[in-house]
């Protein structure tokens, strides 16, 4: 309720902005009000030529054309603030004017060579995340993959118990409970013994679940905790979270996924349901770019370096097996001119031949994502959805039901999570290729906040990812155009849903 209140009072000032203009042009502007009206259409209708000629999502510039076409001041003054990516230089001032991290030994010339000679086309894919993001392909020593948050968290305290250097921490959600009070018990004791610990947590993520007061409590205990961009007044950056989750432990393990440090996620508590979530732990070399992520955002963001040293590469003992495919780990960041998840999963799902598989509890994809699913599916890649059975959020929930329709009438095949909610982000390709993150299949995702994905190719992970799938899939609905509802209410209230899909 807190967050739908913020969001409402962001608004406010430019709606009140409208109101006082318009009793204003009423009661003494009147006999100018047509030369007035005039001259703010014209600027209305530029405004307008300025945003389309923008390179940003369709979906999201039919939201804003009407806005300010319906209310030229207002809108004009909420996109300024809120819809124009020049709002959010403070945010790229700090990561610019950040301590530059060091240089990496990088020989992923190398390892492009040998990935392209198996398979050239999803090399390129690989090599543009790379270029676009800064965060470099690595062999895959080991990745084990958890079909559950319940799974993943005692994996989590038994390499926390191991950690004798550093631990960080980064998560969009943070809430006291069972789960963060058993991290929080160890934590406190290896800072107590030397290590070092940083808690990185979302601001608005956790604004209803930690305080600064409980931050104030874990640097009492010898835990270093900062909150992302805080939410001290209404501000351009106010949509540009920080969904990343990743917990480092000496360079050498980093676990991510969906799994967010709060009781539900684990079911130790039931909101909506079984919870559904997936996530890793990934090993070895490759674990460096974790590590460098959360370091450009500690270094940028809280006035502190993290050491140099924590950023080296650990030394590992020789393993003589054979490399477990290639990882990619990389942030999205809505700073950059690209919106990368969105295109990887454009080029992954051009890319598909046999089938493409996807978990996500949000859907809502702007119009080239939308386009590349239908095209997939029209030339009989067999592509698939699994979406919540329960819902979180009832009007999301409602706004992502109304893209089911054209999907389904191409082809895809959409599924429902019967026994809770599916919080689970992540795809599989063809048995070659896979993601697993923090990263929706929504605007918000795509386009607005940070995000984390890891991209994998020919690892065992996506063995173990394919078989969760298909697991899961003998607990879900399948929806058909028959039950899904048809009539022209239904696809009013749908088309409407569309417009506004890129605020949720």
């Amino acid at each position: 309720m807190n967050k739908i209140i913020k969001h409402i009072l962001s608004v406010l000032p430019a709606v009140l902005l409208q109101v006082l203009w318009l009793y204003v042009l009423f009661a003494w502007l009147a006999p100018w009000a047509p030369a007035i009206n005039l001259v703010l259409s014209i600027l209305a209708c530029l405004f307008v030529l300025y945003l389309i000629t923008k390179r940003e999502e369709s979906t999201y510039k039919i939201l804003w054309l009407l806005v300010i076409l319906t209310f030229p001041l207002a809108g004009a003054l909420l996109y300024l603030i809120f819809g124009n990516k020049r709002t959010t230089r403070p945010l790229r001032r700090k990561l610019e004017a950040a301590p530059p991290l060091p240089p990496v030994r990088d020989d992923t010339d190398r390892l492009y060579e040998t990935f392209a000679a198996d398979d050239r086309r999803l090399s390129q894919t690989f090599r543009w995340v790379q270029e676009k993001t800064g965060f470099a392909l690595h062999e895959n020593r080991r990745a084990d993959y958890f079909p559950l948050g319940d799974d993943m968290f005692p994996a989590m305290l038994e390499e926390l118990e191991k950690a004798e250097k550093f631990v960080f921490v980064e998560y969009f959600i943070i809430e006291n409970g069972h789960m963060w009070d058993s991290m929080v018990e160890i934590l406190a004791r290896k800072a107590a013994a030397g290590v070092d610990v940083r808690v990185l947590y979302d601001d608005l993520g956790s604004i209803s679940t930690y305080s600064k007061e409980l931050a104030k409590e874990l640097r009492r205990k010898g835990i270093k905790c900062e909150a992302f961009n805080p939410l001290v007044v209404i501000k351009g950056t106010l949509n540009c979270r920080d969904h990343r989750k990743m917990l480092i432990i000496d360079g050498r393990v980093a676990f991510s996924g969906g799994v967010n440090l709060a009781d539900e996620y684990i079911n130790h508590v039931v909101k909506f349901g079984h919870w559904k979530d997936i996530g890793f732990r990934l090993s070895g070399e490759a674990v460096q770019n974790f590590t460098r992520m959360f370091a450009a955002f500690w270094n940028a963001f809280t006035g502190e370096r993290i050491p140099d040293e924590y950023l080296r590469m650990p030394v590992f003992p020789q393993e003589e097996k054979a490399p477990d495919g290639y990882v990619l780990s990389y942030y999205d960041s809505p700073l950059r001119t690209d919106a990368v998840s969105n295109e990887l999963y454009i080029e992954l799902l051009s890319q598909a031949q046999d089938y493409a598989w996807f978990y996500t509890p949000y859907l809502m994809p702007g119009d080239a994502l939308m386009e590349a699913f239908v095209r997939a599916a029209g030339r009989g890649v067999d592509v698939r959805i699994i979406m919540p059975g329960v819902p979180d959020k009832k009007l999301v929930y409602r706004m992502s039901r109304s893209f089911y329709p054209e999907l389904l009438e191409a082809g895809v095949k959409i599924y429902e999570y019967e026994p809770g909610f599916v919080h689970a982000k992540g795809c599989v390709v063809d048995d070659v290729a896979g993601t697993v993150g923090t990263v929706n299949l929504d605007y918000r995702s795509l386009f607005l906040h940070f995000e984390n994905n890891s991209l994998f190719y020919r690892a065992s992970l996506l063995r173990s990812l394919k078989a969760d799938y298909e697991k899961t899939l003998e607990k879900c609905r399948e929806r058909t155009t028959d039950n899904i509802g048809t009539g022209l209410g239904k696809w009013i209230v749908d088309g409407v849903l569309r417009i506004f899909a890129p605020l949720c």
